[in-house]
């Protein structure tokens, strides 16, 4: 029987054959690293982190395109552990030689494949950063309260909770708490959502925001609750002070808004005075003209 000349001799299964062996050789020899596959030990753990439960029980989160990981980087800077590892295509990785050789962060090429495997977008940009969760104790809310901070009730669409997030970094906000039920800041749309923002705020989730609103009631902090039927329109509320530091804004879900119960922890209900027709406004809108209203009278 005539010997099949593509198979490897079973002694060589799973070897790389000699001329892929002298590639690696000269890949290496030029200070090339070599190419991870979708097949990746490394690359299928980064994957898991495209789910909710992989990034949960990993701890860590994946931060696509430029903008994010630049950001991802310089949090590395500040804190080593806040960045493990950084995926990139040769494409990506030339593109972004700068970035990329300054960072003290181990540094992987992969294929095409696997970069788009690590992808949660139709066009993949082949730079995603292994990052740490950005947790911190709703607490902290209580035992130093910053001057403005932000929290998400029933929250459902991840793009609007990277908006706000981008939005309260704006304003210059200190945190963004995502109630029980809200959507994951950590997906791969909420991240590209904020724009690399997701690095600049605290990040508080999973809280019991009713219990939150009455422990940062306790510790001077006015909370404020985005409410269409509010009593108290958002110009007159500045004008009564009710947006002096420390401020804490309440905002509902996309569809229902904020439940009655919790609206009515609130030292005030506020409303966004409209003058056209609009029935209502987009929830990261509401969000936006709030905390750049509250930014204006602090």
């Amino acid at each position: 029987m005539t010997e099949d000349p593509v198979s490897p001799h079973p002694a060589h299964a799973g070897r790389p054959r000699p001329e892929a062996r002298a590639e690696l050789a000269r890949r290496e020899a030029d200070g090339v690293l070599p190419l991870l596959t979708e097949r990746s030990g490394r690359v299928a753990a980064a994957r898991k982190l495209t789910r909710r439960s992989g990034r949960d029980a990993a701890h860590a989160f994946l931060a696509e395109g430029r903008q994010a990981v630049v950001e991802a980087l310089a949090e590395a800077e500040r804190e080593p552990a806040a960045v493990t590892e950084v995926f990139a295509t040769e494409t990506a990785a030339a593109a972004h030689r700068d970035l990329l050789a300054a960072t003290r962060v181990p540094v992987h090429l992969v294929t095409e494949k696997a970069a788009a495997s690590l992808s949660e977008t139709v066009t993949p940009q082949g730079l995603v950063a292994v990052c740490r969760l950005r947790d911190v104790p709703a607490d902290t809310l209580v035992t130093d309260p910053p001057r403005l901070a932000v929290a998400l009730a029933e929250l459902n669409d991840p793009g609007n909770a990277g908006t706000v997030l981008r939005t309260a970094d704006a304003c210059g906000a200190g945190a963004v708490v995502f109630g029980a039920g809200s959507a994951d800041p950590y997906s791969g749309k909420a991240v590209r959502s904020s724009a690399g923002s997701l690095f600049h705020v605290d990040v508080v989730r999973g809280a019991r925001l009713e219990s939150l609103a009455a422990d940062v009631q306790r510790a001077g902090v006015t909370v404020l609750a985005a409410d269409g039927g509010g009593e108290v329109a958002l110009d007159a509320a500045a004008d009564e002070g009710l947006l002096a530091a420390p401020v804490l804004w309440l905002f509902g879900n996309e569809a229902r808004g904020l439940a009655p119960e919790l609206a009515a922890l609130a030292d005030a209900r506020v409303r966004i005075p409209m003058r056209g027709r609009a029935e209502s406004l987009n929830l990261s809108v509401a969000a936006s003209i709030c905390l750049y209203a509250t930014q204006l009278a602090q």
